[in-house]
């Protein structure tokens, strides 16, 4: 049998020894972290000294054009970068790589010669140096002259054509015409293709058992042709007044133009029926003094009839129609 103490002993020495092997496994990493610390605040202040220091290096800028003259247009395949060389700290060439860079070039003093447009040099770092930062210096462009591919253009009125197929529920009726809001666009554009154009359309629409005021907003339809032009807006909003309708028959007398001198024209009847449509708030307001039926007696024919017809008529109303087309007259001696 073994000794107690000797078993005890041995127990001791293994507990100690594991104690200090976790005291300095401890303190070892301790020590780690304290270096990777270290090593991190001694990295960035060295990252930061360097992109404190001024460094020149290649930008390329993305032009965005504005005050372009009424008479000029744009064309498709204008350049839309600039080369340029900046001299400027780290922290902003670290901005102009993960930003997007624009810059604003007015061409309102766009200069020509032998029909190329550009802007020279000193135009160009004018435009650029009021964009850039205070700390940002331009060292020089890529271009001593940025030409630009702008060509000639007209500018040409034409009215909108709307495309529309109106179903109307039964007794309804539009009020007046369609109102298109503008009523005209600007085409600019090439002479050679703006002259042969007349009109601009809508893209066609059906309203079905129509019975309400509607405004809708309709796309513009660009003529094939119209390659290198635009429209001073691409839609438009049509709206049109929609009421209800009733109709009345109203007695009318008739008025006889070019009576026969020494005779007394007498009619029979002297009075016509007149169908009036109209929405039904205004037909309460129409009487017979709103319309005026005539014959014309430069017109009478053999059989001793005048034809009739509508010279007067209710502004807002719907239809209006004779009921019968013509009258019977005679011809008495005036005593």
């Amino acid at each position: 049998m073994k000794n107690p103490n000797s078993f005890f002993r041995s127990c001791s020495s293994r507990t100690f020894k594991n104690v200090l092997k976790n005291l300095f496994s401890n303190l070892n990493q301790r020590k780690v972290k304290v270096f990777l610390i270290c090593l991190a605040c001694s990295f960035l202040a060295w990252l930061v000294s360097k992109l404190s220091e001024p460094y020149e290096s290649r930008v390329t800028f993305t032009l965005t054009y504005t005050n372009l003259p009424d008479t000029l247009l744009l064309s498709k395949e204008a350049s839309h970068t600039l080369g340029t060389k900046l001299r400027t700290n780290g922290f902003r060439f670290l901005y102009y790589n993960f930003n997007l860079k624009n810059i604003t070039v007015d061409l309102s003093a766009i200069r020509e010669t032998k029909g190329r447009y550009y802007l020279d040099a000193l135009q160009l770092k004018k435009s650029l140096e009021a964009q850039l930062a205070k700390s940002t210096s331009l060292i020089e462009l890529e271009k001593d002259t940025l030409f630009i591919d702008l060509y000639q253009v007209t500018a040409k009125e034409v009215p909108i054509k709307p495309n529309i197929t109106l179903n109307l529920s039964q007794n309804h009726f539009v009020e007046g015409p369609l109102k298109v809001e503008p009523a005209t666009i600007v085409i600019k554009g090439p002479q050679r293709e703006v002259a042969s154009i007349t009109e601009i359309s809508t893209v066609p629409l059906e309203l079905n058992n129509l019975s309400a005021n509607f405004t809708k907003e309709l796309d513009l339809v660009v003529p094939e042709g119209l390659q290198n032009s635009v429209l001073s807006q691409n839609s438009v909003a049509v709206s049109a007044k929609v009421v209800k309708f009733s109709e009345k028959v109203f007695e009318v007398p008739i008025t006889v133009l070019n009576p026969p001198d020494e005779y007394d024209l007498k009619l029979f009847p002297n009075k016509v029926s007149v169908l009036c449509k109209a929405g039904v708030k205004y037909l309460r307001t129409i009487t017979a003094n709103h319309f005026r039926v005539v014959a014309d007696y430069k017109n009478a024919g053999p059989s001793n009839h005048l034809l009739l017809r509508i010279d007067k008529r209710p502004e807002k109303a719907y239809d209006v129609k004779l009921q019968e087309n013509q009258v019977q007259f005679i011809l008495e001696k005036s005593k």
